[in-house]
């Protein structure tokens, strides 16, 4: 990510992510060198290809994939199976064909709930915080699979997002949409994930908080946690993106670079209003 207008900006603290169960003096939770995983890049979904229940399929042969320390943004027009690619990664539809690895293991029969305790942290569009419970009960909710002290990662969710520690006894339904977002990233975070996922973090929100946000997920990048994310608003999210996605009709349409995608007419013409 360089030549960007968020190059600046983030920290470089590796101390909220758990990659693999790294020790501390591993050089990606010291926030150094990351390497990908044998076989290929740490989280992909490869050549998927299916649907939901027995309906028609969605996904036609595609294919997503993210490193760590990476931000992986998927985009495309509505109906191109974005967050149905995203779904598929996280196991929440069964695949015709194709598979979906992380850390060089085949994780493709295990259930979303298996796949947590792997390591993946996902964010829904949508219902994603106990409305009726504190911002700080949504954050003990995320960490129910933790059996170890859980209140170091809490401050560092904390200092990610200031506001919640100052809102941590109101409930997380008086909260704006933005600060609602922050809540339901958070609460994926206290899970202590090797890789985050998030499906349209930046929906229906205002550009200032859009901007935040993204800020924040530069920040959670920079620790060497890997980030894949379906994004509505594709030119702002692949001016932050290593690796970008374009998907039509369930399709690879185009991959490449962030800065790579923005550049490119076709791309620019077709999916970014010229």
């Amino acid at each position: 990510m360089s030549g960007g207008p968020y190059d600046d900006r983030g920290n470089h603290d590796a101390s909220i992510t758990n990659p693999c169960g790294m020790a501390e003096d591993d050089p990606v939770h010291a926030g150094g060198h990351e390497h990908p995983a044998p076989g290929g890049p740490f989280l992909i979904g490869e050549a998927m290809t299916g649907g939901y229940g027995r309906g028609a399929d969605i996904l036609h042969s595609c294919t997503i994939a993210v490193d760590r320390g990476e931000i992986a943004v998927i985009v495309g027009p509505n109906g191109a199976g974005k967050s149905t690619a995203m779904k598929a990664v996280f196991g929440m539809l069964s695949l015709r064909e194709g598979m979906v690895r992380l850390d060089g293991e085949d994780i493709t029969e295990l259930s979303p709930q298996a796949r947590v305790r792997k390591g993946m942290g996902f964010v829904p569009q949508t219902h994603n915080i106990f409305t009726s419970m504190t911002v700080e009960e949504n954050l003990e909710m995320g960490a129910f699979i933790r059996r170890d002290d859980i209140s170091g990662t809490m401050e560092q969710v904390f200092d990610l997002f200031p506001i919640l520690k100052d809102k941590r006894r109101q409930a997380a339904g008086e909260l704006s949409g933005g600060q609602r977002q922050q809540v339901a990233v958070g609460r994926a975070l206290m899970t202590k994930p090797k890789v985050l996922m998030l499906d349209e973090p930046t929906a229906g929100v205002s550009p200032i908080v859009m901007d935040e946000l993204f800020d924040r997920i530069i920040e959670v990048a920079r620790t060497g946690l890997p980030v894949l994310m379906v994004e509505q608003n594709a030119r702002q999210a692949l001016a932050i993106a290593d690796k970008g996605y374009v998907l039509v009709q369930g399709r690879n349409a185009h991959t490449g670079t962030g800065k790579a995608l923005l550049a490119d007419d076709e791309v620019r013409r077709s999916f970014l209003g010229g």
